[in-house]
């Protein structure tokens, strides 16, 4: 028997109702703020990936999911910002539209060892916001974040925040660290030691709880800003306070991938347990010029939908209300062949009894269904050209006429 690759998760129909409901509450918060749907392949090039995320990331030296044919290497894609901004350049809605909102959901592709909420194949819900190194821009796309997180019922996040400045404050920075660091290395981890080397800004990012309380004696606030990287900080923490968002400075936050600049952020809940980050984000106002377009400002953020699943408070989306008919008999299951075709005409979803199975095992599968009304359609309805419908929620039954029953049932 062939089993699913470790890593990876089957989405059972039971469960794809609550992936449906998170999907519709994303699209149609997205469009409240007017970001567009975009997609790109799940498949880019490996080179797109090392160019962005930067060679001492975790994910290009330990995470791709990479494909070699003949002389082109290509990797399943592991975020989604690299790629949206390349379709940005490639296609040139710079010079169609300048400013861009667009979203995402999908797959990406990380080959790490699973966990509880980390899988190799998992799903992000992501926007990105191309064209605008406006402060207000980051408030806006704080407040989305916010509020695609009271859609899907989520409850007891933290926002936390930070700035790691314009290129030249990041470097500003490495030297904080350098000078912090140097003589305390034998109390960072091996991991650290290595990124002390590479790239000493991922100290920062180490879960290692000696290397944090190391991170923290440096007392690391905001020095290293320059003045106008201050200012927007400033304005993006005033925005929030303006739209009553909660946060918590966190000076020792950066992410992950190198292409950050500027405001940065995370969203955790302590039910996820040590991975405890639902989505993160911020700007990248070197990216879209670094892959060879023009310069301008960027931010965005993704979301793990198999994270969100695990905190959400939503029960499923009801979506359809079912209607489901029992035939007794075949010429019963003919007049019933009819009457689903001018029900679903009309747009009521409906099945049929189709195992053979007697009226009280229909009325059980009915109940599994969780149908709301049940049609009955025996030699007796046939005769008097009525149907009989039991309402599943009242118990309640009775007759209605073949041509009465659309109408009765948009009711």
């Amino acid at each position: 028997m062939f089993k699913r690759i470790p890593g990876t998760k089957d989405i059972l129909p039971d469960e794809a109702s609550l992936w449906q409901n998170i999907e519709e509450s994303a699209r149609k918060i997205f469009s409240l703020y007017n970001y567009r749907e975009i997609r790109v392949p799940v498949i880019e090039e490996e080179s797109l990936f090392n160019r962005s995320l930067g060679q001492s990331s975790e994910i290009i030296q330990k995470q791709m999911f990479l494909i070699r044919h003949q002389n082109d290497v290509y990797a399943l894609r592991p975020e989604g910002t690299a790629g949206i901004v390349r379709s940005y350049i490639e296609n040139n809605l710079d010079k169609k539209e300048s400013f861009a909102k667009l979203y995402y959901i999908g797959p990406m592709f990380r080959l790490e060892r699973p966990q509880k909420g980390r899988l190799r194949q998992f799903h992000h819900i992501g926007c990105e916001a191309i064209g605008s190194g406006c402060a207000s821009l980051d408030i806006e796309i704080i407040s989305l974040a916010d509020r695609l997180l009271k859609g899907f019922c989520v409850e007891g996040y933290k926002i936390k925040i930070n700035s790691l400045g314009c290129a030249k404050d990041k470097k500003e920075l490495t030297v904080v660290l350098h000078k912090g660091l140097k003589n305390k290395l034998d109390k960072l981890c091996l991991d650290c030691n290595t990124r002390f080397k590479v790239n000493i800004l991922r100290i920062l990012d180490c879960k290692n709880d000696q290397c944090r309380e190391v991170v923290k004696g440096l007392n690391i606030h905001e020095e290293y800003l320059c003045p106008d990287c201050k200012r927007h900080f400033e304005i993006v923490l005033k925005g929030l306070d303006l739209v009553n968002i909660k946060y918590e400075v966190s000076p020792y936050l950066v992410r992950g991938l190198d292409y950050y600049t500027r405001t940065v952020f995370e969203i955790t809940h302590e039910e996820l347990g040590a991975q405890d980050a639902l989505g993160a984000g911020g700007r990248y106002d070197n990216l879209v010029k670094e892959l060879d377009g023009p310069e301008m400002g960027a931010v965005g953020f993704a979301f793990g939908v198999e994270r969100l699943l695990l905190v959400a408070r939503c029960a499923p989306h009801a979506g359809k209300s079912l209607v489901y008919f029992i035939p007794l008999g075949d010429e019963a299951r003919k007049e019933a062949l009819k009457l689903l075709e001018d029900l679903r005409a009309n747009a009521i979803a409906c099945d049929m009894e189709y195992e053979g199975k007697s009226l009280k095992g229909a009325m059980r599968k009915a109940n599994d269904l969780q149908a709301k009304v049940v049609l009955i359609l025996g030699e007796d309805e046939l005769k008097k050209n009525v149907v009989t419908l039991k309402d599943m929620v009242s118990g309640e039954q009775r007759e209605i006429k073949k041509e009465d029953l659309v109408a009765e049932l948009k009711k």
